[in-house]
């Protein structure tokens, strides 16, 4: 068999995946051995037997494009990205030289210039990087050389003391920065937050006062836009005067909540943005971008080449000032070309097409938020702060709560019926409905709230104290 007709054959099962309507079918990890042969032997498998691995992975796989996948901070399929996501393997370049990347190198320095526009920073630069973890880590980085340049040749200067602030609730990714960098995780002070999840700038003003009677070097903010449970936006405004007042970086993490920036209508959230010396903003969740698709922006142009010490490889950047050469400011070398899958989608729905659908998102959170507080059996557990509702259900049985509605959450993922993710607020158990699909519509929503009724109802009549998997 050709690989012209396997080629075929692999874009119609791509073509049945699209139309698929099922979210999951459930697998524990013992019959998922038996169903697919995971072990590689010395002899390749034949086309047929290719062909069916290819089936098998799609079968037992979430399908994240299914508007019940309501579990994660991404979900939806994105036509025009994934076909440029198709052509970025196909080309199969890397992002570190003109000289290999010359159409990918000119998509990345446009998207960079787009996005700059929306955070207001006029003489500002950005790098694509490896997620949100990682545009996180590389502004702390950036923060530490801009306070102690001398350490990147000497080494970071314990006697400094540095210390970093960030939101109680803000992404943990933080602390392994705090680590990579070597401060430590001691090093990173967390602030208080208000009811809502917003970092309080009262607080934080208060921690760095302490922190510099104690001969400490506050030298990094880093406030969440979006926070993963509660969807709260840190007032950036108010926090931008306490580190301009102290001579203090502030980065703001938009990972999850960043693609706001783009509705003229609910941008107030990111009130402040450019008084911000970075940003980070993944289009590979509000935007639909297939996996990985994240950027980091920074207020100053050249903060990104001052953070590498040398680069002497002359084998690979050759100066031939014809453009930027844009691993010049990565800490990567090899680094895939994420940027052109954002810029096939940006062209396809276009500026207004783009703030249509984080428009609709917004939405439907809210749709979602009255649903919760019209049904009685629903107990809304905080205010809708942006794309995430907090809730849990009510049963009139005697029972614990919180497991109760595990239970149910379980159900519900294990019957492929609809998948939304949980976490704790104050011990009690909630379930998060997290709106990030660009695509769905109000009876999408409508359909989440009838399965989640009519399951717990059946567990009700049901219930019993064992796990689901024994019963």
């Amino acid at each position: 068999m050709s690989q012209n007709i396997i080629l075929s054959q692999v874009f119609e099962k791509i073509n049945d995946y699209l139309k698929k309507d099922t979210l999951i079918d459930y697998k524990a990890p013992f019959e998922l051995h038996d169903a697919i042969n995971f072990s590689i032997a010395e002899k390749g498998v034949g086309e047929h037997e290719f062909l069916e691995l290819i089936d098998k992975y799609l079968d037992y796989s979430v399908n994240t494009n299914h508007p019940q996948f309501l579990n994660q901070l991404y979900s939806g399929f994105n036509f025009p990205a994934f076909i440029g996501e198709i052509f970025t393997a196909l080309a199969n370049t890397s992002m570190y030289t003109y000289e290999v990347a010359p159409v990918a190198t000119l998509i990345e320095t446009e998207m960079i210039q787009l996005m700059n526009s929306y955070t207001g920073y006029k003489n500002g630069d950005g790098i694509f990087v490896s997620g949100g973890s990682n545009a996180n880590l590389v502004a702390m980085f950036s923060a530490r050389n801009q306070i102690a340049p001398e350490s990147r040749h000497k080494g970071y200067d314990k006697n400094l003391k540095l210390r970093a602030f960030v939101n109680e609730h803000a992404h943990y990714s933080f602390a392994n920065a705090a680590n990579i960098i070597g401060i430590g995780t001691e090093s990173l002070i967390k602030i208080k937050t208000d009811e809502n999840g917003r970092m309080i700038p009262k607080e934080l003003e208060q921690k760095i006062i302490a922190s510099k009677k104690r001969g400490e070097t506050p030298f990094f903010v880093g406030v969440t836009c979006a926070t993963t449970l509660f969807g709260a936006y840190d007032p950036i405004d108010e926090i931008a005067e306490i580190c301009q007042k102290y001579n203090v970086w502030l980065h703001a993490d938009g990972s999850f909540g960043g693609s706001i920036i783009l509705s003229s209508q609910h941008r107030y959230l990111l009130k402040g943005i450019e008084k911000t010396n970075s940003f980070a903003w993944n289009p590979h969740k509000l935007m639909n971008i297939p996996l990985i698709c994240s950027a980091l922006l920074v207020k100053t142009k050249g903060t990104l080449h001052h953070n590498i010490a040398d680069v002497d490889a002359d084998y690979l950047f050759h100066d031939l000032n014809l453009v930027e050469d844009l691993g010049k400011k990565s800490i990567q070398c090899g680094r895939r070309v994420d940027a052109v899958k954002l810029w096939f989608a940006w062209k396809y729905f276009g500026t207004a097409g783009y703030e249509k659908r984080i428009d609709n998102l917004m939405h439907l959170a809210e749709l979602a938020e009255k649903i919760v507080i019209k049904r009685t059996k629903l107990e809304l557990l905080t205010p809708r702060q942006s794309f995430t509702v907090c809730f849990r259900y009510l049963p009139e049985v005697d029972t614990d709560i919180n497991h109760f509605n595990l239970l149910l959450r379980e159900e519900l993922r294990k019957t492929g019926k609809t998948l939304v993710n949980y976490g704790y607020i104050n011990n009690i158990l909630t379930l998060r409905l997290v709106i990030t699909n660009g695509e769905m519509s109000p009876k999408d929503i409508a359909l989440f709230f009838d399965n989640l009724l009519e399951t717990a109802l059946i567990l009700e009549k049901n219930y019993s104290i064992e796990p689901i998997e024994k019963r």
